[in-house]
């Protein structure tokens, strides 16, 4: 009896869990569908947060990149990615303790001519000491699509002393 019972109500429980009932916990919230919002609810704004002005830690203001040309460029390679490829340049700084190592686009980022321009740069201060090479080397990437790479027959990098080229 009691497993008879059992059965009954495993059975009543699969019959309405496979089925699109009220009853199924499932089934409870459907798909989705778009709705439209009206003006007012287009309109609210939450009052705490502030549109303008400054944030809670305060605004800051964007800072313009101070990096030069680094002294000299020892390395150059384009390694195809899946989405594009990715731009990795070895060089070698004036001094020590060079920093936010950038390629910088030259001509606004546009191909010129079937060549994609860049500049290796990096803050250094010249009140460093020079030391040696080992300490001055720097490595900079840059990841471009395949978009950004439309029309594009070679890659050109700059430094101070050298540049160097890659073609497709």
């Amino acid at each position: 009896m009691r497993n008879s019972v059992i059965i009954l109500f495993l059975v009543a429980a699969l019959g309405v869990s496979a089925c699109s009932s009220r009853f199924n916990p499932i089934n409870w919230f459907g798909g989705s569908e778009e709705v439209e919002l009206t003006e007012a609810e287009k309109a609210k704004v939450n009052p705490l947060l502030p549109t303008e002005g400054p944030n809670l830690l305060g605004k800051r203001p964007e800072e313009a990149y101070i990096g030069t040309p680094v002294a000299r460029l020892d390395e150059l390679r384009v390694e195809r990615t899946p989405g594009g490829a990715i731009i990795r340049v070895e060089g070698l700084a004036t001094v020590q303790g060079a920093y936010a190592v950038r390629l910088d686009p030259r001509n606004d980022g546009n191909v010129v001519k079937g060549v994609l321009s860049y500049d290796l740069k990096a803050v250094q201060n010249p009140r460093y000491t020079v030391g040696p090479e080992s300490s001055r080397r720097l490595v900079g990437a840059l990841k471009l699509t395949n978009q950004q790479l439309e029309g594009v027959r070679m890659i050109k990098v700059y430094s101070k002393t050298n540049a160097r080229q890659a073609r497709r």
